[in-house]
């Protein structure tokens, strides 16, 4: 930052201040003094030399008043459309002030709900404080976390969006911020024990059953393994219980083993929770393999990613290797897990091993090499649930391509029978967005889908997500890792 620049910075916040102490009683002033330093600290110069002293005052202590006073473990969230006449101070945007005990995942989570809702984010002010609060929850000292490192931590969100003029618009803002806001503390204060239940899993596949293939169980065992070592941001926990319900198989909940977003709800507290099982799942779920079954789930993430929530299941057995239930994980596989080599990744390394050993392709070929890096770049959560065979009849499929500049599409229906998997490849000098926004309406239409997401990220790391109805590509140019798209 420039000098000029840095002497507006000082010049506006000093204004702020003296603005702000006319306003308050002589107890609050230190306080407000200290909020203040840091409440401005990490705003860009651009914004605060746009913003009059006076609208910024008035913003400053609109979130001091709204945060004063806090009940324990609860955030404070409201969403206003400030006027002079009404608030003293103005701003073109509707302003969300949020006050929250500070926890990994609350400033994407809370953005996504606010694109969920159509909103555009303006301006993000995020100071995290050491706070001390007194029985009643008021404020006794507010500082910065490095100057108080033992007290406790406090996110003060100040988030600008389109100016919201209907008050149930704002309410319906409010209540989704809240909501997600819960899945967040959810989350992050279950973490441990959902690790916990993980591990359990884990040592569960130590003690399997002589029956069970050997190479098998010790794969699952290593891919549990590397699921805790920071591969999956564990979100929601449940175990079930496969039993026989009115004549048909059902997973029943274990009352009391829901963590995280799984955590049951007061219904199913009282009546128990039992899902009967659709007939294509039927024949899964008693098959003594796979051990682990990893798939997408049909909600969207509410918590770091609105992306569809990774689900691990993992069969228990009892002691003549009949599966009894399973351990469900919900989840987000994380970018490390995305940016992995194919080879270190269990469940992964065998299967693309086999399929180059299928193919019988000469080692250290033209061929040999393209089939390798077709399977390290092909989508990583297509690689997680797409069976041998077809694997072994799309990456032949797309090694035939070579360079020659040909159309070619890929269908793989997802054996829950929720979605179509379609990788779409076009000529290099073809590919326009306007092309895959066409192939996107074309599958649509072909698999009656009612919706479409897609993902942009090149290579290994992209991950498609899961469509009810149908789920598409989209159309990346020959020699480029695919990328995805959903319609449900």
């Amino acid at each position: 930052m420039n000098a000029s620049a840095e002497t507006l910075r000082r010049e506006r916040i000093d204004a702020v201040r003296e603005l702000a102490a006319t306003h308050l009683s002589a107890a609050q002033r230190p306080l407000v003094e200290d909020f203040a330093r840091e409440y401005f600290r990490q705003l860009d110069t651009d914004d605060l030399a746009e913003r009059t002293p006076e609208d910024l005052c008035g913003a400053l202590l609109s979130h001091w008043q709204f945060g004063a006073v806090r009940a324990p473990g609860r955030p404070r969230v409201r969403v206003l459309s400030p006027t002079v006449a009404e608030h003293g101070w103005a701003s073109r945007h509707s302003v969300i002030e949020i006050v929250n005990d500070d926890m990994p995942f609350l400033v994407d989570s809370t953005a996504a709900e606010i694109n969920r809702q159509g909103l555009t984010l303006h301006l993000i002010v995020h100071p995290i404080f050491a706070v001390e609060r007194g029985a009643d929850g008021s404020v006794t000292t507010i500082r910065s976390r490095n100057e108080a490192p033992q007290a406790a931590r406090e996110s003060w969100m100040h988030i600008e969006v389109d100016r919201l003029v209907d008050p149930q618009q704002r309410s319906e803002l409010v209540a989704g911020i809240e909501r997600v806001l819960g899945d967040v503390r959810a989350a992050v204060e279950d973490w441990q024990a959902m690790l916990a239940r993980l591990h359990e899993a884990t040592a569960e596949l130590v003690a399997m059953p002589a029956s069970l293939p050997p190479a098998l169980v010790a794969e699952s065992h290593a891919f549990l393994e590397w699921l805790a070592d920071n591969h999956l941001t564990l979100l929601g926990y449940r175990q079930h219980d496969l039993v026989t319900e009115q004549g048909q198989d059902a997973l029943r909940l274990v009352p009391g083993s829901g963590l995280g977003v799984l955590r049951e709800s007061e219904t199913e507290k009282a009546a128990g929770h039992v899902a009967l099982l659709p007939a294509n799942s039927r024949a899964l779920a008693h098959a003594p393999t796979p051990l682990v079954i990893v798939t997408k789930a049909n909600t969207r993430s509410t918590v770091h990613r609105p992306g569809y929530t990774d689900y691990v299941g993992v069969k228990r057995y009892d002691a003549q290797g009949q599966v009894v239930g399973e351990h469900r994980f919900l989840g987000l596989f994380t970018t490390t897990a995305y940016s992995a080599r194919v080879s270190e990744t269990p469940l992964l390394r065998g299967k693309v091993e086999a399929i180059a050993e299928r193919a019988g392709l000469p080692p250290g070929g033209h061929l040999a090499k393209a089939l390798d890096h077709i399977l390290e770049t092909y989508p990583r959560d297509e690689l997680f649930q797409i069976s041998d065979d077809e694997l072994y009849e799309q990456a032949l499929g797309i090694l035939a391509l070579g360079d020659r500049q040909r159309l070619r599409l890929f269908v793989r229906r997802d054996p829950f029978y929720r979605f179509v998997s379609c990788l779409v490849y076009v000529p290099r000098e073809a590919y326009a967005t306007d092309l895959r926004i066409k192939f996107q309406r074309i599958l649509m239409e072909a698999f009656a889908g009612s919706s479409a997401s897609r993902c942009a990220r090149r290579r290994a790391s992209c991950r498609p997500s899961i469509a009810r109805s149908s789920r598409s590509s989209s159309l990346p140019p020959h020699g480029a890792g695919p990328t995805s798209c959903a319609m449900r």
